[in-house]
């Protein structure tokens, strides 16, 4: 098995190729600025730089490798760095894969005619933004047939790649699933709450200052650990329907003071709280989760690693990295 992992620099994808390598594959990571997390990644697995918005890279890539597992998660993942700059969140986005799916094309016509990948697209939770906000009662997690409204860029360009990878399935016959991925966390992972939270918290260990500065902590979210969401994207590229679409998401639903609280009593200590301007969003979404019925038939798949687990993980790792 040949697979070709996009976004092998980010902290999803520098796990990926991880486990597809442990699994036996033959797996090359396609990164283009966080070389930080390429430099831990301790296997022999084959790292190519690479700017996927210009075709000519991931053309040679594809075509000469012909992989049967492409994961597309190369992206500008960053809500708030997409009010920011708008333009370049769209153009690494939507043009990325664009030039994904092209590759294939061109290694069809070039290459091998039958040539017949499976491609796992990471699309996102930011799709649903407003519509997150009009769930009533006890209505708590969002299916797929859910309409999408998006409330800043990042989530348009989201939206953008979901139907790109669509309308690839239906005119290309090029054989795509749809991942819709909820908050994760784990460690390698930087601007989250999580990762934000845990790594104050071991430099709070050392300076004594226990002063954390936060955005808005009354929001909810389902987190789940990078590990349960690599095995679930893995899943999919096995037995997911192709051409369909799938929330992956935790099931556990925590307001972002429980993720405070968990943390003060695994290090023992309490934070002072100050809520910092500049860390809150134009626009939140009150409560972002998942309906993963769809995950679960289709897959088998079961959220396995607890929040504690992450977050006593998480600290580990800063306090070898800081």
């Amino acid at each position: 098995m040949k697979s070709l992992v996009t976004g092998a620099g980010g902290m999803v994808g520098s796990h990926m190729v991880e486990q597809l390598y442990y699994r036996g594959d033959e797996v090359i990571g396609v990164w283009h600025k966080n070389k930080k997390n390429v430099e831990q990644v301790e296997i022999p697995v084959k790292f190519v730089q690479c700017d996927i918005r210009y075709g000519q890279g991931i053309d040679h890539l594809i075509m000469d490798n012909l992989p049967n597992e492409i994961y597309h998660l190369a992206a500008q993942s960053y809500p708030t760095v997409s009010w920011i700059n708008p333009s370049e969140t769209m153009d690494v986005n939507v043009c990325g894969q664009i030039a994904v799916f092209e590759a294939i094309k061109k290694a069809r016509k070039y290459v091998e005619p039958n040539y017949d990948p499976i491609v796992v697209v990471a699309c996102s939770s930011a799709e649903y933004g407003e519509t997150l906000n009009k769930l009533e009662g006890n209505e708590v997690y969002v299916k797929e047939t859910a309409q999408l409204l998006p409330l800043h860029p990042y989530g348009v360009s989201k939206v953008a790649q979901d139907l790109l990878a669509f309308q690839y399935y239906m005119n290309e016959h090029i054989r795509c699933i749809r991942a819709r991925i909820f908050n994760s966390t784990g460690t390698r992972k930087v601007n989250d709450v999580t990762s934000d939270f845990t790594k104050r918290a071991v430099l709070a260990e050392r300076s004594g200052n226990h002063t954390l500065r936060v955005g808005n902590i009354d929001t909810r979210r389902a987190i789940m650990d990078q590990r349960d969401l690599v095995r679930a994207l893995m899943l999919l590229a096995e037995k997911g329907k192709t051409g369909e679409v799938y929330n992956i998401s935790s099931e556990h639903v925590y307001q972002m003071r429980d993720i405070i609280t968990m943390i003060e009593e695994i290090v023992g200590f309490k934070f002072s709280i100050e809520v910092d301007p500049s860390l809150l969003r134009p626009t939140d979404e009150r409560i972002i989760a998942g309906d993963v019925t769809r995950l679960k038939v289709a897959t088998g798949w079961r959220q396995e690693i607890s929040m504690e687990q992450t977050i006593t993980d998480m600290l580990d790792y800063w306090r070898k990295v800081l």
